[in-house]
């Protein structure tokens, strides 16, 4: 895979900064940016607004393959598409969350998104944020990251991005649901969440994005990648 294009994958739990970091690397390398979370999200919500049940894997796997979703940035800001509904907020609530991890636990649905996940490898190069992106979808990456941080502090993030999104949740309840995700997502039989072999850790609990940032444009350079 990585022959088309250079690939950087950026794994980890929610709330370790995956998301943020991955678009920031993306926007100053000039690369595409795989969301691959997004895709087990949508998966999620599509089940869950046409009423099928998030373990009836192949209903989930039949309708990942058959995604009406489009990926669009307007004025500097990114906006997804499901059949026409923009649902950037929506795929992000915690319900929706929930559910992805359960989606995401089916094999036949892992199987019915990996080709489309693959096919966002082009040129000038990709910048891959999810759970498995090192070790199952780009395992020929020339740059892994392995991005995570203690639970609670993964929840205290949440809590504020809630609190600014003028929305109120309980701290312990947020931990209680990150907890059980992180469980559910690296005790799961096919690609369970865990670093690649030959990953980069990067603890983030006392790390503010630009050191964050800084941290991986280092690895970029000293791999020559950041000039391709």
């Amino acid at each position: 895979m990585s022959e088309l294009a250079p690939i950087v994958t950026i794994d980890g739990p929610g709330g370790a900064g995956k998301g943020t970091i991955s678009r920031m690397i993306a926007e100053r390398l000039g690369w595409h940016l795989l969301d691959s979370g997004a895709l087990y999200r949508l998966t999620a919500l599509a089940a869950l607004r046409k009423g099928v049940a998030v373990d009836d894997a192949e209903a989930l796997a039949a309708q990942a393959r058959a995604l009406d979703v489009v990926f669009a940035v307007e004025a500097g800001t990114a906006r997804i598409l499901l059949e026409g509904d923009d649902v950037t907020t929506a795929i992000r609530s915690e319900g929706v969350g929930g559910a992805a991890s359960q989606v995401a636990a089916l094999p036949p649905v892992r199987e019915a998104l990996l080709q489309r996940q693959r096919d966002f490898c082009q040129a000038p190069g990709l910048v891959a944020d999810g759970r498995d992106m090192g070790t199952v979808v780009f395992p020929a990456a020339p740059l892994k990251i392995y991005l995570t941080a203690s639970a609670e502090e993964r929840a205290r993030r949440r809590q504020l991005q809630l609190q600014q999104a003028g929305e109120d949740a309980r701290l312990s309840t947020l931990l209680e649901e990150i907890q059980a995700r992180d469980a559910r997502d690296m005790q799961r039989e096919v690609a369970p969440l865990k670093p690649a072999d030959d990953a980069i850790e990067l603890d983030t609990t006392q790390l503010d994005i630009p050191e964050v940032v800084e941290r991986i444009e280092t690895l970029l350079a000293e791999r020559n990648l950041s000039d391709q």
